[in-house]
């Protein structure tokens, strides 16, 4: 089993009351640019799932064991064990929380008892459903888990699929995962104490610090209330400080969106409608469908809808994150002030830009004074190159003229030479002469006497 089913494991931080009226919070101002949502990278981070995980999603197979010999392989308990403390709840099989809490305490395998533990806070905390039981589709997901499959789409379809349901109604109670939604808020609210984050560390977990840091928060239901009520973009922290810049998730196959694979449900999200999380420009994504791709698995298509979903996991679109100051698109504020709920119209294809052209970043003053330094540093280098060519040209001609300098030497030394030799000649011819002459002289005056 993964190690990190338990290593974020501690006292779970005060939940706000998510019964509380509902309705209240649909007077929420809608004229604020604030659009919000736990993405794929930030749950898997939280988390501390494996990044190589991501992709390898969990989708509900047509053929899946009963649910007592799932049991039995994840508890190493007998058949008649199981059998008489499986119930029913409504339309579902469970198993009490009782019954797996004295296994925990009495199993004498240890791997066991934790795979129990571990199942018992994906049934009673992940994905709750009835108070004190485990459902048996959790245990469809829990049998695949040991394959590598992560859990971080599931419990995503799940959280929206519980939160569209209370917004639908108007009123209800959010029965997933609250404790890691709440630590989701904590990170994106600047209204709260923000948490000190090592992301660097290897062993680092986000909700462990989290969990430390909130502890003293007692916030009753009316200051949330008010306090999202009163929600505008300078009270948010678009990007979560535990994040660390990486590939971001934007659609799977055909889809403009990405489809979640929940354990009752499928329903897609678009991360395009939250690009400032990711430090990118937010435009006007398509969406049209979106609100209408929500299913349950019930019914003769569910199957069909369930195969094209998990097939679109095949085929990933993803582009890489930056770190700059988000930004808005004038189209996007427009677009933003008059959508209305689910009723988002279908984008007009005339004059339709390409998604790449979109994407590109918004630089930021330190994005600025980056692009400006490598262009200076660009000049510097070009310039040290032209010097280099230049000093490799005067090496040439210094050689070139010590070449002519030896030679102008050697033909210096030579004439030198031939005059010497020239001294030479005219001082001996000199001294034969003078010889001569005094001989000559000799010979005359004895004559003469």
């Amino acid at each position: 089993m993964p190690r990190w089913y338990t290593d974020s494991v501690s006292e779970p931080p005060t939940v706000p009351d998510f019964r509380a009226d509902l309705s209240k919070l649909q007077g929420m101002k809608r004229r604020e640019e604030v659009d919000l949502v736990p993405t794929v990278e930030e749950y898997t981070a939280l988390l501390h799932c494996p990044r190589f995980e991501i992709y390898r999603v969990y989708s509900r197979a047509a053929c899946v064991p009963t649910f007592w010999k799932k049991l039995m392989t994840i508890t190493g308990m007998s058949e008649q064990w199981i059998m008489a403390r499986i119930e029913e709840k409504g339309e579902c099989k469970c198993i009490t929380w009782d019954a797996l809490k004295d296994l925990i305490l009495t199993h004498p395998d240890e791997t066991k008892k934790v795979d129990v533990f571990a199942l018992g806070l994906y049934g009673l905390m992940v994905f709750p459903r009835a108070l004190g039981y485990v459902d048996e589709a959790i245990t469809n997901l829990f049998h695949r888990l040991s394959k590598r499959v992560t859990s971080v789409p599931t419990i995503l379809a799940e959280t929206f699929r519980s939160l569209g349901a209370c917004k639908r109604a108007g009123v209800g109670r959010f029965i997933e995962c609250a404790q890691l939604l709440l630590a989701w808020f904590y990170s994106h609210f600047r209204l709260i104490d923000s948490v000190v984050c090592q992301v660097f560390f290897e062993d680092y977990s986000p909700l462990k610090d989290i969990v430390a840091s909130t502890k003293r928060v007692d916030a009753p239901e009316k200051n949330w209330i008010a306090l999202l009520q009163n929600l505008q973009s300078k009270d948010v922290e678009w990007k979560a400080p535990w994040m660390i810049p990486g590939e971001i998730l934007y659609r799977c196959g055909s889809f403009d969106w990405v489809p979640l694979l929940g354990i009752w449900g499928t329903i897609d999200y678009a991360p395009l409608l939250v690009l400032r999380q990711y430090g990118l420009r937010q435009f006007v994504p398509a969406t049209h469908g979106l609100a209408q791709s929500e299913f349950v698995y019930k019914g003769a298509d569910y199957k069909r809808k369930v195969s094209a979903a998990s097939s679109a996991w095949n085929k990933t679109c993803r582009l890489r994150e930056v770190a700059i100051s988000p930004a808005t698109t004038p189209k996007y504020v427009e677009w933003r002030g008059r959508r209305i709920n689910d009723n988002i119209p279908k984008p007009n294809v005339e004059g339709a830009r390409p998604i790449e052209e979109y994407l590109r970043v918004m630089p930021s003053e330190l994005e600025i004074m980056k692009q400006e330094f490598e262009r200076k540093n660009l000049e510097l280098e070009k310039r040290i190159a032209k010097l280099e060519e230049e000093k490799m040209y005067l090496r040439l001609d210094v050689d070139v003229q010590k070449i002519e300098v030896e030679k102008e030497r050697k033909e210096k030394r030579k004439i030198e030479e031939d005059r010497d030799d020239l001294k030479e000649h005219y001082k001996k011819a000199q001294v034969s002469l003078r010889r001569a002459r005094v001989g000559g002289s000799s010979d005359q005056l004895q004559k003469e006497v």
